[in-house]
């Protein structure tokens, strides 16, 4: 009997950024990993920091479909919505090829909605709304597709382990290992009542000591420093011009309608992909 083929795609969470491990990271999918068999299991990690949807559907899901797992895990999308390219039909265009890709094959998917980084990184509220209001759309498309083709589907955009900080690392964005563990061990809990993880549950306590203050300050002064220079060159220009139109809103007292034209354009994204059934008499 083979081992268990176990592949990860997205971005720095899958990757494992928050939970180092060596010269490198760990991360929920491979503390996952551990459980999905008694024996043997052939995981590959093919996520990358800063990908996209784009980056997924190009460059990960051919490399992963030649593997032919038993299970997928593709959580991705915050990134898109940090771009100036932002455009929920596109995101939800990407992720359903690569959904339909992995089905077809017969691998059980694993999928999740994310929080959104603006209150994560507790911007003020101008800044945050877009975002929050980008990352919606995101996480409506994903549940939308999960749903349509039968996903393990981890709401990880909401509850209380988004407000406590023991679960996050310095940069507030990214999980520490006792976040990691809790992303796995979630999870795990799903997959095994059906049969699709049959080893032991990863421990949700931490294995190595949590970063120093000093260690995590240094962190954000380096790395974490040039991860936020890298994509505010992109984003922050747009992103002023969407604070400036909801300051608009706000004084208007027209407010909901950003929140209704995301909602359409949601919609009308799922419809391209989902085209209505013509009635018999209009052949």
């Amino acid at each position: 009997m083979r081992a268990v083929r176990f592949v990860a795609l997205g971005d720095s969470l899958t990757e494992g950024v928050g939970d180092p491990a060596g010269d490198g990271w760990r991360g929920w999918a491979a503390l996952l990993a551990g459980g999905l068999a008694v024996k043997d299991v052939d995981f590959t990690n093919l996520a990358v920091s800063g990908a996209q949807t784009r980056d997924v559907l190009e460059r990960q899901t051919p490399a992963a479909l030649d593997l032919r797992p038993d299970i997928v895990a593709v959580v991705i999308g915050v990134n898109d919505t940090l771009r100036c390219t932002f455009d929920i039909h596109a995101v939800a265009e990407r992720l359903d090829r690569v959904y339909a890709a992995f089905t077809q094959q017969g691998a059980t998917l694993l999928t999740a909605c994310l929080p959104d980084p603006g209150s994560m990184l507790r911007l003020p509220g101008a800044l945050a709304r877009p975002l929050a209001r980008r990352q919606r759309a995101v996480n409506a498309v994903v549940h939308a597709l999960s749903e349509r083709y039968g996903a393990v589907h981890l709401h990880a955009a909401e509850g209380a382990w988004l407000t406590d900080r023991g679960l996050w690392s310095a940069d507030r964005l990214h999980p520490c290992e006792r976040g990691h563990r809790q992303l796995a061990v979630r999870f795990h809990a799903m997959l095994a009542p059906m049969g699709k993880a049959t080893g032991t549950a990863p421990s949700p306590e931490p294995e190595f000591a949590a970063p120093t203050k000093s260690a995590s300050l240094f962190w954000l002064a380096t790395a974490g420093t040039a991860w936020v220079i890298r994509r505010c060159r992109d984003l922050l220009p747009q992103l002023m011009r969407l604070a400036l139109d909801e300051m608009r809103h706000r004084r208007k007292g027209t407010s909901a309608r950003l929140d209704l034209s995301a909602s359409a354009a949601v919609s009308a994204a799922l419809a391209a992909l989902h085209p209505p059934e013509r009635p018999a008499d209009a052949a």
